[in-house]
């Protein structure tokens, strides 16, 4: 029987985080490192990737990158794989939300959102996948959100993405887990981000959305390292295909 903490060990691991320039993105990263794995964070903000990478040490480095650019996803997998050897565990937290009503969605709008929110999670594990497949062990994490399930004012483009994210990580998961790559989603509920910095700017709004959770409060960023840390670890070796909610209970009530 494996000791409690070997579960968690993630030393000798590889970790890639996309989005980790900061929230729940940033969050990650900081977790994933101090587990043990050496940590590529990448983003578009290469002056905040450049401190989160000082403040975690040699082991972490920094890739600047639109994951949401698909033409250079070749590219972007070999600069992902340059610093530590190709990722054992990928993290897709970069994300968009345009808040744009139904009637006034634009093409533009939408073709953003969905290929930041869902191409991307796809075609960069499709292209990190073959490295994991030889090693026989591998973690994906998607990014779901309240709007998997949920309609919300103002989130056509992105409920969309994010319905689509949950059942891209079942498919994932029939298509790569049998080679022992374990493909799992986070569902946050509302947390201080720049993503909910809108929600978090009305206080009335946000009170609100605490009283709907059964917890009673909304998300601290601490609140999402415990579910992270599991299903990028050995203590998820049977869990796979699954949309975890980490919401207090948002969507329960």
């Amino acid at each position: 029987m494996a000791e409690a903490p070997d579960l968690f060990d993630l030393s000798g691991k590889v970790a890639c985080v996309t989005g980790a320039s900061s929230g729940l993105g940033r969050r990650t990263a900081l977790v994933l490192a101090d587990a043990g794995a050496r940590v590529v964070c990448v983003a578009r903000r290469t002056e905040a990737l450049q401190a989160l990478v000082s403040e975690i040490g040699s082991q972490a480095a920094a890739v600047t990158a639109d994951v949401a650019d698909l033409s250079r996803i070749g590219a972007l997998t070999a600069d992902i794989s340059a610093p530590f050897d190709s990722p054992d565990i990928l993290i897709h937290a970069a994300g968009i939300n345009t808040r744009q009503a139904a009637d006034d969605v634009t093409v533009e709008g939408w073709d953003d959102t969905l290929s930041l929110n869902l191409s991307a999670p796809f075609f960069l594990s499709q292209a990190l996948v073959p490295a994991m497949k030889i090693k026989g062990w591998g973690r994906i994490v998607n990014f779901a959100s309240l709007q998997s399930t949920r309609a919300f004012p103002g989130g056509i483009a992105y409920g969309a993405s994010k319905g689509g994210i949950a059942q891209l990580t079942r498919a994932m998961a029939e298509a790569w887990s049998s080679h022992g790559i374990n493909v799992n989603a986070i569902g946050p509920g509302f947390f201080p981000t720049e993503l909910a910095k809108a929600v978090f700017d009305d206080p009335a709004r946000a009170e609100r959305n605490a009283a709907q959770t059964c917890i009673g409060r909304n998300g601290r960023l601490e609140d999402i390292d415990g579910p992270v840390l599991f299903l990028c670890s050995d203590a998820s070796c049977y869990v796979t295909g699954q949309v975890l909610m980490v919401d207090g209970g948002f969507t329960a009530k």
